[in-house]
């Protein structure tokens, strides 16, 4: 297995990404070879002030160019046709390599992914499945960002995306899928939510209804499905919740020094919480239905973070997830002709 890592993707680029990288050696000996791009010079110096061992197993592809958090997808990826991104998505399209991580502009590697690899057949739209704690261990909120004007035949193919890949990948022998919505009851919702639920009550799928924005965490869920538009302000929205109430609570416990007597006790509990919440847990999100293994990462992906989502590519390509999915869409799109 080949995997291409863009370098100088991310906040803290190339140094986070080569940090993932060595950590990454040693924790996943699945991947047979690491390809990343980026200006050579620089990132070899990064790897050796890193003290990076096994360069057998690494491969640099020389990238010149780096795309800004002010370009738009579409111009970076017209403008920019040496940045890092384009390159390691070209390593995907000619076969080079299997899959392809990025923690940097989002936009521009949805954009790249999708005008250079291509969508798999009957896919409409990516869909970006991301990482959400629950009770359930995790529930992929689907999609996060890719597409904001979805339609309702949009969710159908995300919610079967979704549930191909956590059957797949999680082990989850059927599914639970939600629809994102005001209110649990059938009539609520908007045009779009409405007009998918009908949709989404025929699918082969195990579909539980409408859910609210608590049942991503409360509820037993595998997938929630809705428009791009709002899985990026639900995202959002609960990272920066998360982040708060830690920096609330850190404040609060240091203000007295009973108080952090107790924190001493629950330390444990405290460390196990905040990793189950972190994204560094999760590494990255999957965009998918296209036709290549793309990982997602966030901008501010540590180490820790790109060994995961360096991890999370690996599964999705072990797991063969681009041929169920083209099989389920295919299988849906035959019962409905």
């Amino acid at each position: 297995m080949k995997i291409v890592l863009d370098a100088m993707g991310g906040d803290i680029a190339p140094q986070n990404p080569i940090g993932g990288l060595k950590l990454a050696l040693d924790a996943l000996p699945q991947i047979e070879k690491f390809y990343l791009t980026g200006p050579t010079d620089l990132l070899k110096r990064e790897l050796d002030h890193q003290k990076v061992g096994q360069r057998h197993r690494i491969e640099i592809v020389e990238a010149t160019q780096v795309v800004e958090m002010a370009d738009s997808g579409l111009d970076a990826v017209r403008k920019k046709k040496n940045s890092s991104i384009t390159v390691a998505v070209n390593l995907v399209k000619s076969g080079e390599c299997q899959a392809v991580v990025s923690a940097g502009h989002t936009g521009a590697a949805v954009t790249a992914a999708t005008l250079m690899l291509g969508r798999l057949e009957g896919v409409d739209f990516p869909g970006i499945a991301s990482p959400m704690p629950n009770e359930n261990g995790v529930c992929y909120l689907l999609d996060a960002g890719a597409n904001p004007d979805a339609k309702a035949n949009h969710l159908v193919q995300y919610a079967l995306m979704g549930s191909v890949y956590t059957r797949h990948v999680h082990g989850r022998e059927n599914p639970i899928i939600g629809l994102m919505s005001v209110g649990e009851e059938d009539y609520k919702g908007n045009d779009l939510t409405k007009a998918a639920f009908t949709l989404l009550r025929k699918a082969p799928i195990n579909f539980k209804g409408n859910v609210e924005g608590h049942d991503i965490f409360e509820t037993p869920l595998d997938v929630i499905v809705c428009d791009g538009f709002t899985g990026n302000v639900v995202l959002k929205s609960c990272e920066a919740t998360a982040k708060i109430m830690f920096k609330w609570l850190k404040k609060e416990i240091e203000a007295k020094p009973i108080r952090k007597m107790g924190a001493l006790l629950a330390k444990e509990a405290f460390r196990t919480v905040k990793k189950r919440g972190s994204y560094e847990t999760y590494g990255g999100s999957p965009l998918l239905g296209l036709r290549g293994t793309v990982i997602i990462g966030h901008g501010s992906s540590s180490p820790i973070a790109i060994m995961n989502a360096l991890r999370v590519a690996s599964e999705a390509v072990e797991h063969q997830v681009n041929p169920h999915i083209e099989a389920a869409i295919a299988s849906y799109a035959l019962s409905h002709v």
